[in-house]
């Protein structure tokens, strides 16, 4: 039951995978600059915006899936999530581009970092169903 539950849920499958996956690379890509005292550069930033656009794609799909009449087993924490969700990208960059030294890599690897965990917290909250 728990896996038809998994597999019926719009935030969930290969999208929330793939914005998993680039949220982590990009949170290692921008360790290794911090690390190797760099600052944020195009390619992170561009990077930010291509998780961004999967992050908008993953909301729009919830959004979609609501429209239809499905619903999440916690509305107020999904859509918590889901604001948090696709701010994290552009609050990244922000900071990245007000902080132009290795701190600005380590600001866009702890965002990036974050991302994932917020996917994870949004499936979660789609599949609570009472109980």
């Amino acid at each position: 039951m728990t896996s038809a539950a998994a597999s019926a849920s719009p935030v969930d499958g290969a999208l929330a995978t793939a914005t998993i996956v680039l949220s982590l690379v990009l949170a290692v890509w921008a360790l290794v600059a911090a690390a190797r005292n760099r600052p944020p550069d195009r390619a992170q930033f561009a990077g930010l915006a291509l998780l961004e656009l999967g992050l908008l794609a993953l909301a729009a799909v919830a959004l979609a899936a609501l429209g239809g009449g499905e619903s999440p087993g916690e509305p107020g924490a999904f859509f918590g999530y889901l604001v948090t969700l696709v701010c994290l990208p552009p609050l990244a960059w922000v900071l990245a581009r007000m902080e132009p030294t290795r701190w600005g890599s380590a600001i866009v690897c702890a965002i990036c970092l974050v991302a994932p965990v917020v996917v994870v917290r949004l499936q979660q909250t789609w599949e609570a169903v009472g109980g």
